[in-house]
């Protein structure tokens, strides 16, 4: 890349905002990312407790374009089968939710 001026680098280049993956100034991104750590722990320790790895299955904080947090299933594709299965049988019986 060359230019003219000391503005050059940035000369079309714009890559903040949410279309670029990249933070936007004024979001508070830390609050939502804590509330989805403190999930994403529980369900973590709820994968450990049900005999999943966390090399197989597990719970990943994260946050939304407006800084709200998510929680993020990652695993491999027969864990998350597993998983399912184990919800299925939890929601068929008398625990499941309506």
């Amino acid at each position: 890349m060359t230019g003219a001026g000391a503005e050059w680098p940035m000369d079309g280049s714009d890559v903040t905002g949410t279309d670029f993956g990249l933070w936007v100034r004024g979001v508070d991104y830390m609050t939502g990312w804590r509330e989805a750590r403190e999930a994403a722990d529980e369900a973590n320790l709820a994968f450990l407790g049900s005999g999943f790895e966390p090399s197989e299955l597990r719970a990943v904080a994260a946050t939304d374009d407006d800084g709200r947090g998510v929680v993020r299933l990652v695993g491999h594709p027969t864990a998350v089968i597993r998983l399912a299965g184990l919800l299925q049988q939890f929601a068929d019986g008398d625990g499941g939710a309506a």
